[in-house]
C-alpha cells in the first residue's frame, strides 16, 4: 500500500530544500533563514518527521576518500517471484554492507543493487556473498567509470508546480 503524499506548503518546501542543502544547520540558523520563530520551525520539522517526509539526517561521505572508489550496479534476474523469495533476497542484500541501495525493478530484470567497494577483489567478495545458495537465473555487473553526480537533493515539488 502506498502512503498518501502529505500536502506541503511553501514553508515546508523551503525547510526541505534547506535541510537537503545542509542538515547540520542549527534550528536557530534554519529558523532565521526561513523567517520563522524557533518554535514554529521546530514544530514544522516535527510534523514533517511524523508524516514520514523527513526520515533522519546523516553525513554524506565521499566514497573514494574512504577507499570505496569502485561503484558497481548489479542486475539480477530470478526464476522466483513469491513473497518468501523476495524476503530472502532482501535479507541477503541487507546483510552485505557494501550494497548501498537495493531495488525491485520492472522490466527485463528483477532487482538492481548498487555496490560500493574498493577493488575488483572487493566486488568479487560481494558478488559471491550475494549469490551464495540463491537460485538466480542471471546476474550482471555494470561498472561505473565516472560519477557524473550522486546524492542529489530530491525535488520537493512535482514538475510544473510552484
Amino acid at each position: 500500500m502506498i502512503a498518501s503524499t502529505p500536502r506541503l506548503d511553501e514553508t515546508d518546501h523551503r525547510i526541505l530544500a534547506e535541510l537537503q542543502a545542509d542538515a547540520s544547520l542549527s534550528q536557530r540558523e534554519l529558523a532565521e533563514r526561513l523567517g520563522l520563530s524557533q518554535n514554529a520551525c521546530w514544530r514544522r520539522i516535527g510534523q514533517l518527521r511524523a508524516a514520514g517526509v523527513l526520515r533522519g539526517s546523516r553525513a554524506v561521505i565521499d566514497a573514494p576518500a574512504v577507499g570505496l572508489g569502485l561503484t558497481v550496479f548489479v542486475l539480477i534476474r530470478t526464476r522466483h517471484h513469491d513473497d518468501r523469495w523476495a524476503d530472502r533476497i532482501r535479507r541477503r542484500a541487507e546483510s552485505i554492507p557494501e550494497i548501498t541501495a537495493f531495488h525491485r525493478i520492472g522490466g527485463e530484470w528483477d532487482y538492481l543493487a548498487q555496490v560500493s567497494t574498493g577493488s575488483m577483489a572487493g566486488y568479487d567478495r560481494v558478488y559471491k556473498a550475494l549469490i551464495e545458495g540463491l537460485d538466480l537465473e542471471r546476474v550482471t555487473g555494470m561498472f561505473s567509470m565516472e560519477t557524473i553526480f550522486a546524492d542529489r537533493p530530491l525535488p520537493t515539488r512535482r514538475a510544473g508546480e510552484r
